[in-house]
């Protein structure tokens, strides 16, 4: 591990040896001290899918009614920008390939980019367009330019943002959209449950989440990095079920519940009336609320 004394900030909690501080120099919260380089890319390519998220790839498979929805609600937003119809996407850190999938049922064109072979081959299986690797400045440069970046979950994975937020720049043809989304971790639904039920901060996974962000402070990254935001949504605050007396935490079966249920929620809002369905999560993240943080912004023309 290293320690860099240029990231200074109020500690917002600590966990396994490691602290999360309110960053002045970055102006987001992170991790401190930050994994290496090197860690991080032999965590993710040899031990995420295969060993900390066994399961995933199964339950990914069952979520694809509800990952469905929320995928099409990215895309059209982000449609509402593009107005031509042959519409290109590339999808940094894909995964299984669910957005390339919703993708390519409307029309567009996708490519992924993934580091993880186990997911990059399962995305390869549902005929989608995926290359195995980190996104870097060497594969960016043969990548292309599109209309459309999407990174879903991946900033709060990485240890440099700005750098990846800048390969994300030159990806993106002029005018086109990035849509990233992150967990929305030390909101107030959260501070509540860890307040008034004495409960640890359990969101802070050092393992896996070296930077935690809110919509407010994406955007405020993004203007940083040239980029125009235009707006921001996000999905169910799953912490409300802790403040109904469900404590998931720790317990993956009763979480498994709870996340039914939510899903549950968004399939008949998006089947009866996808409007309210908008305007619920969008009146959350404007409150930086909800369990994403999912923030659109455009490449200036």
């Amino acid at each position: 591990m290293t320690q860099d004394t240029r990231h200074v900030g109020p500690l917002l909690g600590s966990r396994e040896g490691h602290s999360v501080i309110d960053c002045a120099t970055c102006g987001y919260r992170h991790l401190m001290p930050m994994p290496t380089d090197q860690e991080i890319e032999d965590f993710y390519k040899e031990e995420f899918y295969q060993n900390e998220r066994a399961n995933y790839l199964k339950e990914a498979d069952e979520d694809y009614r509800w990952k469905r929805v929320e995928m099409i609600r990215r895309l059209a937003k982000a449609e509402e920008f593009i107005p031509h119809s042959e519409r290109t996407a590339l999808d940094v850190g894909c995964g299984p390939g669910d957005f390339l999938a919703v993708a390519k049922e409307r029309g567009w064109r996708g490519k992924g980019i993934e580091p993880s072979d186990v997911a990059a081959s399962h995305a390869r299986a549902r005929d989608l367009d995926v290359d195995t690797g980190f996104f870097s400045a060497d594969t960016a440069a043969i990548l292309g330019q599109y209309d459309l970046v999407h990174m879903g979950e991946v900033l709060e994975h990485v240890a440099h943002p700005r750098d990846v937020l800048s390969l994300a720049y030159g990806c993106l043809k002029p005018g086109g959209i990035l849509c990233v989304s992150t967990p929305n971790d030390f909101n107030g639904f959260q501070t509540v449950v860890a307040g008034a039920f004495e409960r640890p901060k359990w969101w802070i996974l050092p393992h896996h989440h070296l930077n935690y962000f809110s919509c407010t402070s994406l955007e405020t990254l993004f203007r940083e990095e040239g980029f125009e935001p235009v707006c921001r949504t996000t999905n169910f605050p799953m912490e409300l079920f802790l403040l109904m007396g469900q404590n998931y935490v720790g317990n993956p079966a009763l979480g498994r519940e709870m996340h039914g249920l939510r899903k549950n929620l968004d399939i008949t809002l998006f089947e009866q009336a996808p409007e309210l369905l908008e305007t619920f999560y969008e009146c959350l993240a404007n409150a930086d609320l909800g369990r994403l943080a999912i923030v659109f912004a455009r490449k200036p023309l």
